[in-house]
């Protein structure tokens, strides 16, 4: 009876701890209690973090497009502010064209001396108001008004700064003083033209020779036939190259110069 009872003890709490079990609920997932998986092809949280934190660039289209939409009211002013300036300054330079053209038909109209002087008074300070002087002194000179050429040929001197016409109203001025009674100062200015590398060659020849008859007419010979030799050397092939050589001629052979190996007597055999 003993060992009987034992087995029915034993098969009711067998009974007891097999209906616990199945009867008990499933625990709940807790996903604190769960680790972190440990495998590196799944990014941990400290991997995802650090991924985040890298600034994604935008192509060049996208760049493109925000910096438009930021400055394109700038880059319109820009543009515009050019545009206005390469006008203005195209209307500026057909201004002045069409100013120049009125300019040279005013001049090409003066055709008398009140004309000249009318187009003098117009344009001041114009190269053509230089030549029409240059003009308007000439015809004095022509006329034996030296005063008249002198302040003429001075004017020109003022406006004409550079070039052929300026050495040409030099010596207008020049010789219009030295005839006109103003000699020292026209030998001087003369003697200015002559050695002036600047000034063109014919004038300067030319200057040169007037120097040189005024020394002779002063008794200068020897100066006369320095600056006659300065006028037959600097435009060799000149009208007042040929006239300095003829002139140079009369003259007597200036002391200590050598003389002339043609006028020695032959030598004897």
């Amino acid at each position: 009876m003993g060992g009987q009872s034992d087995f029915l003890h034993l098969q009711a709490v067998r009974h007891l701890f097999w209906s616990r079990f199945h009867s008990s609920p499933a625990p709940a997932y807790s996903p604190m209690s769960t680790p972190a998986p440990t495998d590196p092809q799944v990014p941990s949280k400290d991997a995802s973090s650090q991924q985040g934190s890298t600034p994604i660039v935008p192509p060049f289209e996208e760049r493109l497009r925000m910096f438009w939409e930021k400055n394109a009211k700038t880059v319109y002013a820009v543009v515009a502010a050019v545009l206005i300036a390469i006008l203005a300054k195209g209307g500026w330079e057909y201004y002045q064209q069409e100013q120049e053209r009125g300019v040279q038909a005013d001049y090409a109209a003066a055709s008398t001396p009140e004309k000249l002087k009318t187009f003098i008074s117009q344009h001041p300070g114009h190269v053509l108001s230089g030549v029409a002087s240059l003009r308007l002194a000439d015809e004095a000179y022509s006329a034996a008004k030296y005063t008249d050429a002198q302040l003429e040929y001075q004017h020109a001197v003022d406006i004409l700064k550079s070039g052929p016409f300026l050495s040409r109203a030099r010596l207008g001025l020049a010789v219009s003083k030295l005839v006109g009674g103003q000699k020292a100062e026209g030998e001087e200015k003369l003697k200015q033209l002559a050695n002036d590398v600047s000034v063109i060659k014919p004038v300067r020849a030319e200057a040169a020779f007037h120097y040189a008859t005024a020394a002779l007419d002063a008794g200068r010979a020897d100066d006369a036939a320095k600056y006659l030799d300065l006028a037959s050397t600097v435009d060799q092939a000149g009208v007042w190259a040929q006239r300095a050589m003829m002139l140079r001629a009369t003259l007597p052979v200036p002391a200590g110069a050598p003389a002339d190996v043609s006028t020695k007597p032959a030598a004897k055999p």
